[in-house]
């Protein structure tokens, strides 16, 4: 009898990284997460200070961080299934009168109620692309739904379903401190706004998208520009053909790693520290610095490291290493590649043959991705499950409330920024839509 060859299918992965960790918790499964109090609901959280359990729960949040209110009972007690269902149906109701928009780094649970996922600057173009819309609920953190607020229109509510998803990383430049560092930096260099002979200001402020409002308005104010992930290089460019320097917060990975590879020298890029004068450093090292680097950071990056990429290629030889941006130095370096979220998604979507990815990036964007693509075998550098604390925060049961107070006509949780910041912020944002790469860039 000849023999039958079998076609075996991939085996389905589950994109639910709540599903992990609950099954963690449960003893059914053996990887291990960084804190079991994932496993509860995140209203457990939203009177206590701090960003919650996860990535970000040994970072300390500003006095007066927002806190979201108690979620009512009927929401915290209802099933996955239930919410689910919920969802659906007050969607439906509302038709195009809601977009809801979802960041790639979101639990699966809320991704697929999602009309538009991405990253934050492509969901805050979403946001502007859809003026019919009266409410705009941005499932990410609360800097997203500032941006959404910024660029959408102003009889258009922008809703943020839990006010506690913060971001430490944003939380880590507030404006006293920006403000306070613009003024030394000025006793140093002289007036921010005064050429010189060759037309270069002595700074130009660059801020991440990761950011409040309040830093934006600052850039905004004072001749700088906005960047994100994916054009990083080309704003530090426009920057570059400005100012002799660039002050580059809150991410100071981002901010070296693209500088590096414009071919900045390591030791022309001091750190600032706002808690201490001058940053910690010497008027020398500030007089001949190309970027000065905000001491700010993402605790989700911050996580991977070299040893975990060893260890990847050891135990998978021919492994493909991806990371973000945001990771450090030293991590980017031993990569194969670096890119932006957007960046890491399409490069998985372009591998035409079975390849296996190590990814250093946020377990949910990870997870989703290879239950996306069984043909690879798509793996998270960090073997220990542990969310962003604050996108975690957003859970459906949130999603379910501010969605059914909208059919009932109550708009829950709106996030809006005054005009005397919005203004300037939006300068910044234009002005970095208006940017285009240049060929060559002196370091």
């Amino acid at each position: 009898m000849p023999a039958t060859s079998l076609t075996l299918q991939p085996r389905p992965i589950d994109a639910s990284v709540d599903h992990e960790i609950q099954a963690i918790v449960t003893g059914s499964s053996l990887s291990q997460t960084c804190t079991t109090d994932l496993a509860a609901g995140p209203w457990d959280f939203d009177s206590r200070p701090g960003y919650g359990p996860g990535s970000s729960m040994g970072d300390v949040i500003p006095t007066g961080s927002p806190r979201q209110g108690e979620l009512p009972r009927e929401y915290r007690e209802a099933s996955e299934e239930e919410l689910h269902a919920r969802i659906i149906a007050a969607k439906h109701t509302l038709g195009d009168r809601v977009v809801v928009l979802g960041h790639f780094y979101q639990r699966e649970e809320v991704v697929a109620h999602a009309d538009y996922v991405g990253d934050s600057f492509q969901l805050a173009g979403a946001a502007k692309a859809h003026p019919e819309a009266e409410a705009i609920v941005f499932c990410g953190v609360h800097f997203m739904a500032e941006t959404a607020d910024l660029l959408s229109g102003p009889d258009q509510a922008v809703i943020l379903p839990n006010l506690a998803a913060g971001c430490s990383m944003a939380d880590m430049a507030d404006i006293d401190q920006v403000e306070e560092c613009w003024e030394q930096l000025e006793e140093l260099y002289g007036p921010m706004d005064r050429a010189d002979a060759e037309g270069l200001v002595p700074v130009v402020p660059v801020t991440y998208m990761n950011s409040s409002a309040a830093i934006k308005g600052f850039v905004g104010r004072h001749g700088g520009i906005v960047c994100t992930s994916s054009n990083a290089r080309t704003v530090l460019e426009w920057a570059f053909a400005r100012g002799r320097r660039v002050l580059f917060f809150p991410d100071q990975h981002l901010g070296r790693n693209t500088a590096k590879a414009m071919g900045v020298p390591l030791d022309r890029m001091p750190l600032w520290n706002p808690r201490r004068p001058m940053g910690g450093n010497d008027d020398a090292a500030l007089e001949d610095a190309r970027v000065i680097l905000w001491h700010g950071f993402c605790s989700v990056h911050r996580r991977f490291s070299v040893d975990q990429i060893d260890r990847a290629r050891l135990e998978h030889p021919g492994v493909r290493v991806i990371v973000h941006p945001e990771c450090p130095m030293d991590v980017v370096d031993a990569a194969d590649e670096a890119g932006s979220t957007d960046y890491i998604r399409k490069a998985i979507q372009a591998a035409t043959e079975p390849t296996t990815f190590a990814i250093g990036t946020e377990i949910n964007l990870v997870q989703r991705l290879a239950a996306e693509h069984p043909q690879h075998t798509i793996f998270c550098l960090d073997p220990v499950v542990c969310p962003c604390s604050t996108m975690y925060r957003i859970h459906p049961g949130y999603l379910a409330w501010v969605l059914e107070g909208l059919v009932a006509g109550e708009v829950r949780n709106r996030i809006t920024v005054p005009a005397d910041v919005a203004d300037p912020a939006r300068v910044a944002l234009e002005r970095m839509l208006s940017a285009r790469p240049s060929p060559q860039v002196a370091p």
